[in-house]
Parts: C-alpha cells; structure tokens; sequence
C-alpha cells in the first residue's frame, strides 16, 4: 500500500469521463487531433493548445533533449498529462522525488501541487496536457535541494 498525495487526486465532483488523466489519454492515442500542430523549437519548449472541451484545455508539448519547465504549480487548476513518446523526468518539490515518466505514463495533480518536468533522454519527447478549472501557471522559486531525487 501505498499513499496517494490529496493534491493529485481529482475532486470526486469530476466525472470519470472528463477527468484529466483520461482525456490526456484519449488524446495521446489519437494522433489525427494534434499530429499536423507538433513543432519542436530549439530555442524553448513547444506547446499548443489542441482543444477546449467540456471546461477542460488540452495542450500539446514537444520537449526537446535539455528542455525543461520552471519549478510550478497551476494556481487552482486540477490537470493531467501523458507521455506520447520519449522520457519525461519530473521532479516533484514536496515530496523532493524525480519519477521518470515513458510513453504512455500518466500523471494527475491537483491544487497547490508543484513540480518541473524536464526531458533528461537523449531523444525528443511529446506529451499532452490537460488543464481543468482556471488554469494559472505560478512559478515557484525552489532551491536546487528540493528538487533532488
């Protein structure tokens, strides 16, 4: 057994059929919805919003080796992501772990919930991204300690 942190758990009031993580899912699957939008830029990572359903945003990312985010959380936004292709590593700040995520790998978080990802692979990597509630990017100064995992 294991514990589940509360802030990456879906509020119950969240259908199952618009939670994050499946949606993310769905949308990794089926590649006709956001293949023609992928980019990579070598400058900075890629992103694009692929849809708006049902109150939810999807975003695709394309992450090229070195590429990474700020340390964040996503204010009050509950979300999820899958990986398409390629590693993502991500360092969660309060549990001072780095999870290394493959394709078809999920996460889900909530509230308050802070993290970078960053793609330490030697390949490109793709994910999307799902964004519930009022999506607002925070970065989060962290000392280098906390990320370490």
């Amino acid at each position: 057994m294991f514990a589940v942190p509360a802030n990456t758990i879906a509020s119950a009031s969240v259908a199952p059929t618009v939670h994050p993580a499946l949606i993310s899912r769905a949308y990794a699957a089926d590649r006709s919805r956001w293949a023609r939008l992928l980019r990579y830029d070598p400058d900075e990572r890629f992103a694009t919003r692929v849809d708006y359903t049902d109150g939810q945003e999807i975003w695709l990312m394309s992450w090229l080796p070195g590429q990474e985010t700020d340390v964040h959380d996503h204010g009050v936004a509950i979300g999820g992501f899958t990986i398409v292709s390629g590693t993502l590593t991500e360092h969660v700040l309060h549990r001072g772990t780095a999870l290394s995520l493959t394709a078809g790998q999920s996460r889900v978080f909530g509230p308050g919930y802070a993290h970078r990802v960053r793609n330490d692979g030697p390949d490109p990597a793709i994910s999307i991204h799902v964004y519930r509630s009022a999506r607002a990017m925070r970065v989060i100064a962290a000392q280098p300690e906390e990320l370490a995992g």
